[in-house]
């Protein structure tokens, strides 16, 4: 599934800054030396939008928008802390599975973000401490969460979206949509052979732009988005 539209210059700056910020400032967990490594993309040249914004901002699929944006920043801090909690229990493969959804989520929340700032609001998330059980139960809320987002949240709001006719939300939505198919596919995996996922034998990999996430590489650009495969992140 590929989106041709020009909102890589709109979502490509603003995934470089609101991903670092999601990254340092919402982290909730300390640093560990057994924490899964992540190798980041080359930096990218700023864009600057030169969009007018709309003056819509009392639209549903800005509501919208806002709620995913806070949803995202609260999944990616979520998420910090359970990859910390598995890494704890010696769960390292599962640890490494959290810290790739927690920078899916990020890039997400900044995609959203672009797009709220495209029809002239600010991005707005209220950040929660997350409440952190054993693995199987996190790995368990994790693949409740992703369902719902992918079953009945963005399906909705994808929806809304169209009727008013903003085509950015609508990617924005849908990259997101089809992150979190893989990321509840991935955490039923894990869930279902969790004494397996002790030891960190693979490698998973981030798309910068969209968020798409595989423990695969057999293509030359992302499936969603276009983006060249030597830029996705990757986390082992």
């Amino acid at each position: 599934m590929n989106y041709s539209l020009n909102l890589r210059s709109l979502f490509r700056p603003t995934v470089s800054i609101v991903t670092v910020t999601l990254l340092s400032g919402l982290s909730l967990v300390g640093c560990n030396s057994n924490q899964p490594t992540v190798k980041t993309a080359p930096a990218t040249p700023q864009i600057q939008n030169s969009v007018t914004p709309s003056n819509n901002t009392s639209s549903a699929t800005l509501k919208n928008l806002q709620a995913a944006y806070n949803g995202e920043s609260n999944a990616h801090a979520r998420y910090l802390a359970f990859s910390q909690k598995a890494t704890d229990e010696g769960y390292l493969q599962v640890a490494a599975l959290f810290q790739a959804a927690a920078d899916a989520e990020a890039i997400h929340a900044a995609n959203h973000g672009a797009v709220i700032r495209k029809l002239g609001a600010t991005p707005e998330a209220k950040i929660e401490t997350p409440t952190v059980k054993s693995t199987a139960e996190n790995l368990q809320e994790a693949i409740k969460g992703e369902s719902y987002e992918r079953d009945t949240m963005y399906p909705q709001f994808i929806e809304q979206a169209r009727a008013e006719g903003n085509q950015d939300a609508v990617v924005t939505f849908t990259y997101a949509i089809d992150a979190e198919k893989q990321h509840a596919n991935l955490y039923t995996q894990a869930k279902d052979n969790l004494n397996d996922w002790q030891e960190a034998k693979i490698t998973f990999y981030v798309c910068p732009e969209c968020g798409y996430t595989t423990n695969t590489l057999g293509f030359t650009n992302c499936p969603d988005c276009n983006t060249a495969e030597n830029l996705f992140l990757s986390v082992a």
